[in-house]
């Protein structure tokens, strides 16, 4: 199984709840150091918490599946002060 295959694993066992808040990632590439760089999709990526979910919940997952990883970093991450930062509407 390669990199990408077990990032896409942990990724999967963190899916379900991304897609309950309307929400879902996809790994743009994992570059030479081990950093993998993930594009959010839906509301994770319009989403003020999305730092948190990025670091708590993202990078825990793929960190404790895939130790290889040294990091993980957000192509598209909204800034909790983005006026067009939304909260998904269970947060709200």
């Amino acid at each position: 199984m390669d990199l990408l295959e077990k990032v896409e694993n942990a990724l999967n066992t963190i899916r379900p709840y991304l897609e309950a808040d309307g929400g879902n990632v996809s790994v743009e590439e994992i570059t030479a150091d081990n950093i993998v760089r993930l594009r959010l999709l839906g509301s994770c990526g319009s989403c003020p918490m999305s730092i948190m979910t990025l670091k708590a919940g993202i990078e825990q997952a793929i960190k404790r599946e895939v130790p290889e990883i040294e990091g993980v970093e957000a192509v598209n991450l909204t800034d909790m002060d983005d006026p067009n930062a939304v909260m998904p509407e269970r947060l709200q």
